[in-house]
């Protein structure tokens, strides 16, 4: 049995992140280290983001998307997957899977000709909502037509990337646990269907793999210096799991800013990508104290990874790097 972090432990983080932690301070705000790490020419490149699906004003969406456009461009590479962390859909989804709104905010808004793709979607809790039929299962239905990169086989499922030769092992979760207390407004999964997940996970996660990374995805953080903090009951049923099975990353969504969060003695690196077109929120939690790196931003997330190594790059709606980092097959960290 894996054993518990401390206190302490979670809170105390490794020498370097302390000396690095947020870099220089720049216009007020803070600007992170690793924002020039050259790109590989042999590297497979993939975006994430999170909280996008705006249901009002889609100004904070359309220059996120502009800026994933005009980064893959000015860099010169292709974009081979999207991963969207949840809360797909604020506001109402009216004709479900035959809305209009997926022509606009997302066929068109990642359009096909720059990013041809699947496009991997978890649900978030906005994605729970009747609204005013259940915006989960037209997600569904939509990946289910076939007519679509939208790709969504279950509420949790794997998938492996590249499809040839992969490199990394990507678990994708439903983090809607019943129950949860600021939930309460909207559904959540069933708690048979937590239990089915929980099963799933323990045996897919111990699979043996050809991949030389495994990744998880879901839309609630396990950690998170945001405005809805740590998941409680993630610490308590995934951390652990994570930890055992050495997991080199964790992406998430839920809190609307973009954070790099290290813990001394985990192998994983806690990543949000929140940023993708709803309003922001204030970080309440000093990523000084706990980083090495969150700012209250729009922007989304660039995965490159090759042989050697993962890299992670987080990116503002101008398509300026502001964080970056990188990780080895054997989980070793590397700051700039």
């Amino acid at each position: 049995m894996s054993q518990r972090y401390s206190r302490r432990e979670i809170l105390k983080q490794s020498f370097y992140f302390s000396a690095l932690a947020l870099g220089q301070r720049l216009d007020g705000l803070f600007a992170g280290v690793g924002t020039e790490i050259e790109f590989a020419p042999d590297a497979h490149h993939l975006f994430a983001i999170g909280d996008w699906g705006e249901g009002g004003s889609q100004c904070q969406q359309r220059a996120v998307a502009r800026a994933m456009q005009d980064y893959a461009a000015k860099h010169g590479i292709r974009v081979e997957t999207i991963l969207l962390l949840g809360d797909n859909w604020y506001g109402s989804l009216s004709g479900g899977a035959r809305s209009t709104r997926w022509k606009e905010q997302f066929e068109e808004m990642y359009p096909a000709g720059v990013f041809p793709g699947k496009c991997f979607a978890v649900l978030g809790n906005h994605d729970y909502e009747n609204r005013p039929d259940s915006k989960a299962e037209a997600q569904l239905e939509y990946a289910a037509s076939g007519n679509s990169r939208w790709t969504m086989p279950g509420k949790w499922y794997s998938f492996s990337f590249p499809d040839r030769d992969p490199l990394i092992r990507w678990i994708a979760l439903d983090s809607n646990f019943p129950h949860r207390g600021f939930l309460f407004h909207t559904p959540t999964m069933t708690r048979e269907e937590q239990e089915a997940q929980d099963s799933w996970l323990r045996k897919e996660i111990g699979q043996p793999s050809k991949a030389l990374y495994t990744a998880v995805i879901a839309h609630h953080p396990v950690f998170s210096n945001g405005d809805h903090g740590d998941t409680p009951s993630l610490i308590k049923d995934w951390e652990p799991l994570l930890r055992e099975q050495k997991v080199h990353l964790y992406m998430s969504g839920h809190d609307h800013d973009l954070q790099h969060l290290e813990f001394e003695a985990s192998p994983t690196s806690y990543v949000i990508s929140g940023g993708g077109g709803a309003k922001l929120r204030n970080l309440k939690r000093n990523p000084a104290a706990r980083g090495p790196y969150g700012l209250k931003i729009a922007g989304f997330t660039h995965i490159e990874v090759n042989r050697e190594r993962m890299v992670i790059r987080l990116v503002d709606s101008s398509s300026q790097v502001l964080h970056g980092f990188r990780k080895t097959p054997a989980g070793q960290v590397l700051l700039g």
